[in-house]
């Protein structure tokens, strides 16, 4: 039998008999311990929620921007298959930007429509295809009514055979292309395609690698100036006036002076900012708002009425409700008045999704269609052996008037005049009385009634500008080719 161990010779006991104090200091150091642990979670999940909280504001600010660049990617991912029944990467189309590398683009298994996400999940948006009319953002387009058929009878352009260019137009054509660069700086120049006319003649053509006579290509702001046909065919027939005025129920106020003729030529004084960015009202009126029209009618004015003239994308859409509602014709107009009667059978005019037109950037042709628009101008509406327009109207057209400012010299009424007001010239390597439609990416037709020449060219140039895209060489060199 073991011993029991004897007391302490001190006093003190064993621990089973002196240990009654100390579980009392151990539960006093465990709440303690508990206490701090508690404080700690608290604070971390206050940071937690303070960093959420941040986040969740940081993306509610930025939304705007983040939808700019899903809605854009889009409508891009949608339209390159769709419209232009390409078959490459869509995403090539996109401009550098830092969020393209985030950008995640997804079509439904019909391909009726494509839906774009920051990450696959922030600032969604969708955009819808539909056979007749493109690509609409946000909803699909679905009451847009019988549409007048398009073919290419009218067209002779669309039908001329391939020519067999003079040395001369060729070297041009590949100046142009940039054979003389390297592979980075011609990709970066990103001719898509040429097509020249001389006396209504097809005389050149060329095209980049996967594209053809056939691929329709966007014009961005180059539909401004088909817009300007547009208007140029409702009033031959009478059906308007570029003096008209009160074009809006809702501007009861100075507003109410605006013209048609001045929103051709944006010196409305409507407040807008065509800048890309944050909050902007040309980003939200593309990539927000589903009544394009009705948003930039909103504005208020900035500027007297006809006094300041500032680049506006919302004049040209504006305006295109403005014609809406005068002919009572929505998605069809364009079809009925200005494509068929031309034969453009490959174009595409895309609208928002109430219907309407985006006449300031969606306008989809082949390049031998965008050259029939230039050949229409160059012969002042006459196509077919009919009068389209009133005699006189490019003429007009194309004058830029004097105003007490503007950002934008050389603006006239949709197009882009060589002559300035005071008689010098926007770009003096080319003929005075040369005139051009511009679009974004280096989107470009040539008119030069003097030499009786269209040149059109179009590409993907996003990272280059004014005389890096060649377009002016371009012109003066098929000047001296042609003669």
């Amino acid at each position: 039998m073991s011993a029991t161990p004897p007391a302490d010779l001190t006093g003190s006991t064993s621990s089973t008999e002196a240990g009654a104090p100390r579980p009392a200091r151990s539960q006093r150091a465990s709440r303690q311990k508990g206490s701090r642990g508690r404080l700690l979670r608290r604070i971390l999940l206050g940071l937690l929620v303070l960093i959420l909280v941040a986040l969740a504001g940081g993306y509610l600010y930025a939304k705007p921007l983040l939808l700019t660049a899903t809605g854009y990617a889009a409508h891009n991912a949608c339209a390159v298959p769709g419209v232009a029944g390409r078959t490459d990467d869509p995403a090539g189309d996109l401009p550098p930007n830092p969020l393209v590398p985030y950008l995640k683009s997804n079509p439904s298994s019909d391909r009726s429509s494509v839906s774009s996400s920051i990450f696959g999940f922030l600032a969604g948006q969708t955009a819808y295809y539909n056979d007749k009319a493109g690509c609409t953002l946000g909803a699909p387009l679905t009451a847009y009514g019988p549409l007048t058929p398009v073919t290419s009878a009218k067209n002779p352009v669309a039908t001329a055979p391939a020519p067999t260019p003079k040395p001369a137009v060729a070297a041009a054509l590949a100046t142009a292309f940039g054979d003389d660069l390297d592979a980075a700086k011609k990709k970066a120049l990103g001719t898509r395609g040429i097509v020249v006319l001389k006396d209504g003649a097809l005389v050149g053509e060329r095209y980049g690698d996967g594209f053809s006579s056939s691929t329709p290509q966007l014009g961005w702001s180059m539909a401004k100036s088909v817009t300007n046909l547009l208007v140029g065919r409702l009033v031959q027939q009478g059906k308007i006036s570029v003096s008209d005025a009160k074009l809006r129920p809702e501007w009861t106020d100075d507003r109410a002076a605006i013209t048609i003729d001045q929103l051709m030529r944006m010196t409305s004084g409507l407040a807008w900012d065509e800048t890309y960015d944050l909050g902007t009202p040309i980003t939200a009126m593309l990539y927000l708002e589903p009544d394009m029209g009705g948003y930039v009618a909103k504005q208020p004015l900035a500027h007297p009425v006809g006094t300041y003239q500032q680049y506006s994308s919302g004049s040209t859409n504006v305006l295109c409700s403005v014609l809406r509602a005068k002919t009572g014709v929505g998605p069809d107009l364009p079809r009925k008045e200005l494509l068929a009667p031309l034969g453009l059978s490959s174009a595409v005019w895309e609208t928002d999704t109430t219907g309407l037109p985006v006449c300031s950037s969606y306008l989809w042709a082949t390049p031998r269609d965008w050259a029939a628009i230039g050949q229409f101008a160059l012969q002042d509406g006459q196509w077919g052996g009919e009068q389209l327009l009133p005699s006189g109207w490019m003429a007009s057209s194309t004058v830029a008037q004097a105003v007490a400012k503007t950002e934008d010299p050389g603006y006239a009424a949709g197009w882009w005049a060589n002559r300035l007001p005071d008689g010098s010239l926007v770009e003096p390597s080319l003929p005075a009385d040369a005139y051009w439609a511009s679009g974004h990416d280096g989107q470009r037709i040539y008119v030069v009634p003097s030499e009786k020449l269209v040149v059109v060219r179009l590409g993907f140039t996003p990272t280059l500008k004014g005389k890096d895209v060649r377009t002016v060489d371009l012109v003066r060199d098929l000047i001296t080719a042609t003669r």
